[in-house]
């Protein structure tokens, strides 16, 4: 299990490694066709700020070879904001004052519906806050089995499941699965999840490795940019990568990594904040460390910051996302878990994609793929 490898490494000599890199070893690592950590941490470092446009360059010359001129586009649903966590950060934090809506099965049709109407998405991801007594395993695989009456392809964005779980998730039509793992700073991932499942870092860090055993198709990570120093962060991202391709090698696999904004909860503030150059640093360090990850920026970013990187690197975007349940048709007004910034219509952002010379892509997957 990952949690095996991350328990030999240290934060804080991973962060002194990072922060001495040179711009010599900037310059060995963009030399060299394949990387190891030790280069991805010279090109998220400081020291690689002057070669921004050289790792653009390269970005952009690796993405063109596997990805060729194309955007996969996807919209997410949030099923349910009913939450037993207490995450800090988060809207949906169970202390939250707010109403709690778990969308019904007729909801749910409806609420596909009303994204097929927006535009001709294929990709959806399903999301819930992690309720497994009112929002479990059997409520989800209902709500695959109907969105795959509308859509190709169906990812979720759910509570770190069994092994076993996620196999009949996947025999009922699901294709991928988001995890955020937020941040892999064991000593400090409880100041941010003092309660709940989500508390055990562990069981959420292993989710990985479950989801590989279980054949899952597509596997998706993430951090939060905002809770810890954002460097460290995606450097274990990247080791964590790294391992899963190793021993789960037949799946496909993606990286996330949103920048934070306040939450509806009190306000909570990021504690680290990444600027739009640093951003783009990192999307590039890790479309160069690794050619065929797919990198997904959300609505959480401003539409001039997609609209540029979609050419250098981003291969997949989401477009006129809601983040409340039933916030398509059935329910607009619920409170979101988080605001986005890139409110635009569907039309707009394919518009922007194809001004900036690449192609929107709604399907990526078939039945017969299967």
């Amino acid at each position: 299990m990952f949690s095996d490898e991350l328990s030999k490494v240290s934060w804080e000599e991973t962060t002194r490694k990072i922060e001495t890199k040179t711009a010599e070893d900037v310059r060995r690592a963009l030399g060299k066709e394949h990387l190891d950590l030790e280069d991805f941490m010279a090109l998220v470092s400081p020291a690689a700020a002057p070669f921004l446009e050289q790792m653009a360059r390269l970005s952009q010359k690796y993405t063109m070879e596997r990805f060729g001129k194309t955007v996969q586009m996807f919209i997410p649903l949030y099923l349910t904001n009913s939450c037993t966590n207490s995450c800090v950060y988060c809207g949906f934090h169970i202390s939250n004052p707010m109403k709690r809506t778990i969308l019904t099965e007729e909801e749910t049709e409806n609420e596909y519906k009303a994204i097929r109407r927006l535009g001709p998405f294929e990709n959806i991801l399903l999301v819930t806050g992690e309720n497994p007594k009112l929002a479990g395993v059997e409520y989800i695989r209902r709500a695959i089995v109907k969105a795959r009456e509308y859509f190709s392809n169906v990812k979720i964005e759910v509570m770190p499941l069994s092994a076993e779980d996620y196999k009949l998730l996947a025999d009922n039509g699901m294709n991928g699965v988001i995890c955020f793992q937020e941040t892999y700073n064991r000593a400090r991932y409880n100041v941010y999840h003092p309660r709940g499942m989500k508390s055990n870092f562990e069981w959420r860090v292993n989710g990985f490795d479950r989801m590989g055993m279980a054949g899952v198709h597509t596997i998706g990570m993430g951090v939060l940019v905002g809770l810890e120093d954002w460097r460290t962060d995606m450097t274990m991202m990247a080791m964590h990568l790294r391992y899963l391709q190793k021993h789960y090698w037949k799946t496909k696999y993606s990286v996330n990594f949103p920048r934070m904004r306040a939450s509806e909860n009190g306000g909570f503030q990021p504690n680290v904040i990444m600027s739009d150059k640093e951003l783009a640093q990192l999307t590039f360090a890790f479309r160069i460390f690794d050619h065929d990850v797919d990198i997904s920026y959300s609505t959480r970013e401003p539409a001039n910051i997609r609209d540029h990187m979609c050419a250098l690197g981003v291969t997949t975007m989401s477009a006129e996302s809601h983040t409340e349940p039933g916030g398509y048709y059935s329910y607009p007004q619920t409170l979101e878990q988080f605001h986005v910034s890139d409110d635009r219509k569907t039309a707009e952002v394919a518009a922007a994609i194809k001004r900036a010379g690449r192609e929107p892509v709604w399907k990526d997957w078939d039945e017969v793929l299967n």
